[in-house]
């Protein structure tokens, strides 16, 4: 382990949670600043704070959660994968993948959500500096966003080199402003005891509870330490939380209640006022290159889940582009990346300012949380053989803190709290839609496709013409005839002297060995079955794995071979089993996908595709 991989976690890893600081005790003290600041409730919110580090990411994710690998991938998708492994039932297993897609779409939610409130949280340090500025932090944080959404088709490779210092600088900074303001008010170091946070709850109750929603704001991003695992490992963020981020946070945290222990006025901005006045523009400069990055970490986590959904077959095809030669992990998606760019600008808009935002943010974030434990329970004590005893012990308290959370969130729905549930509903509608759709048109496949044993045994007296050639029929269902050969068949009458059943299977799994990568059999002469095995975090690249069947002595000459495709149509059944409006948003994103020329990188001149009316 290197110091540079130390500096890519904090660069990675830690960019949201790390930016937390600049709204976090803000938010959460301006629920009771009406009537003034009193130092039991400072010092009793520092303590919620302190302990909602420890708790969910000391305990939650660093112990136990980051256990959880598939692989050594992490991530709410790969923890769904791996509960899905422990499910008995077909039943279960969807409950599993609905408990999954939840969480991806609410992640999504989260990704337009945190560049909104953390660039402008950075920018409205501006006020601080001078209030000429008031009217130019909306434009500015505008100008920024665009600014970052349109540099990501070049990669994060380039910037990922000063990602890592400049996250060092940034937590070694708030660390030691924050250090500077405890050690001249020293006595607010007693909100480390759980005693504060226990009293503050028991004084205030519902008041303590709708509080909750905004004591969350400091362990957003907590999910990253999972969701990063398989970049850096789990060693590197384990190290790095305990002994450097985690440390600086809470000097912070502390820092800015002493400010307000000693000037309760400092409440208007209590993280940029801990900086004496020559720091200040310095330390928004720093902070907007903080927030960049959480923001950068944010977006490229949800390329990440956005193509591990198409994997996994929630989501239609989408265009995925690699900025890197040699990192397979670095990739762009034009359409998320627009959409995210689209979804943050209008949040900007509406909201403009972080505080407002602070009411949206939460419940993205809480609802991830609660999904996670969830999951975590049923790997747990299906996969790891932990007891029931033992699991509720320990997921038991954990899981009803993220509740908590969650459920002091929901209170602030209609301020602001209604965006990443409409937009993560909005998902889920599509998710379903798709996944159930495509589970349907496989059904109508197998129901109405010709055995491919039947094929082939009739095929030697059926008299057909073979011409020069290789023909590569693509098929989701290997035991079957691919419609696109039938059709063929029917309308020109030949068939290759060479064929080639292309099957690509996504299993649940982040990467898939080259030892496993193909299968070949022969199925009569001159006709071969393949199939492809991809991970959810791999893009296929049909042309260049049919290449390497030279290895497994089947010739192919890519000038020489010819791509079948077929195009299902959706039409209703006489009994439907999907409704009229569902049919239409499954064929709306069907026809909106990317094509499987581009998805499959196949040679858009050697593709023949065969249209085919399939009613369910």
């Amino acid at each position: 382990m290197t110091p540079a991989l130390i500096l890519g976690v904090l660069g990675v890893v830690y960019g949201d949670i790390g930016t937390s600081p600049l709204y976090a005790l803000k938010a959460s003290v301006l629920h009771f600043a009406a009537d003034g600041v009193e130092r039991w409730e400072v010092l009793g919110l520092l303590s919620l704070i302190f302990w909602s580090l420890i708790l969910t990411v000391t305990v939650k994710y660093v112990v136990f959660v980051l256990r959880a690998d598939n692989k050594g991938e992490g991530g709410i998708l790969a923890l769904m994968a791996l509960a899905q492994r422990s499910a008995r039932t077909e039943q279960g297993r969807w409950w599993v993948a609905l408990v999954g897609m939840a969480g991806a779409c609410l992640f999504f939610g989260d990704g337009i959500i945190t560049p909104a409130i953390s660039v402008l949280s950075a920018v409205e340090g501006l006020k601080v500096v001078s209030d000429g500025f008031d009217g130019a932090v909306i434009p500015l944080s505008i100008l920024v966003l665009i600014a970052l959404f349109i540099v990501q088709y070049r990669g994060t490779g380039s910037m990922g080199a000063i990602f890592g210092p400049v996250c060092a600088l940034w937590f070694a900074t708030i660390g030691v402003l924050g250090l500077i303001e405890v050690v001249r008010e020293p006595e607010v170091l007693v909100a480390l005891s759980p005693t504060y946070a226990i009293h503050f709850c028991a004084a205030y109750r519902l008041a303590a509870f709708i509080a909750m929603g905004s004591v969350v704001l400091a362990v957003t991003g907590a999910e990253a330490l999972y969701a990063d695992m398989g970049h850096f490992g789990k060693r590197p963020i384990k190290l790095a939380w305990l002994f450097f981020v985690l440390p600086c946070l809470a000097l912070n945290y502390f820092g800015q209640g002493a400010l307000l222990l000693s000037d309760p006025a400092a409440l208007e901005n209590p993280f940029f006022l801990l900086a004496p006045e020559w720091l200040r523009l310095p330390l928004v400069i720093l902070a907007t290159a903080a927030t960049i990055i959480a923001s950068q970490a944010m977006i490229s986590g949800a390329y990440s889940i956005a193509r591990q959904c198409v994997q996994l077959g929630f989501s239609p095809r989408l265009e995925v582009r690699h900025t890197s030669e040699t990192e397979e992990g670095q990739i762009y998606l034009p359409q998320v990346n627009f959409a995210l760019l689209a979804g943050v600008l209008v949040l900007v808009l509406a909201f403009k300012n972080s505080d407002s935002l602070a009411a949206a943010y939460g419940i993205a974030v809480t609802g991830t949380f609660v999904c996670t434990s969830g999951l975590a329970i049923l790997v747990f004590h299906r996969q790891f053989g932990w007891s029931i005893a033992l699991v509720t012990l320990v997921f038991g308290p954990l899981l009803l803190l993220d509740l908590v959370f969650f459920i002091a969130n929901v209170l602030k729905i209609p301020d602001g709290g209604y965006v990443p549930l409409v937009l993560g509903g909005i998902l889920m509608l599509l998710m379903n839609t798709w996944y159930r759709g495509r589970q349907l048109l496989f059904a109508r496949f197998r129901q109405d496709s010709l055995p491919l044993k039947s094929f082939l045994a009739r095929l030697p007296q059926s008299r057909t013409i073979r011409v020069p050639g290789i023909a590569v029929f693509m098929t989701g269902q290997a035991d079957y005839v691919p419609g696109a050969l039938l059709h063929n068949l029917k309308h020109n009458k030949v068939l290759h002297e060479r064929v080639l059943f292309v099957t690509v299977l996504n299993e649940d799994v982040p990467q898939v060995g080259p030892d496993r990568r193909r299968e070949v059999q022969e199925l009569a002469a001159g006709i071969h079955r393949v199939i492809l095995r991809y991970g959810f975090q791999e893009s296929p690249h049909i042309p260049r794995e049919l290449e390497g069947l030279r290895d497994a002595g089947v010739a192919f000459d890519p000038m020489q071979s010819s791509y079948f495709l077929g195009r299902e149509t959706l039409v209703q059944a006489v009994v439907p089993k999907m409704s009229r409006w569902r049919q239409w948003l499954y064929t709306f994103m069907s026809r909106n996908a990317v094509p499987a020329t581009e998805f499959f990188r196949i040679p858009s001149d050697r593709v023949v595709e065969l249209g085919v009316r399939v009613a369910i």
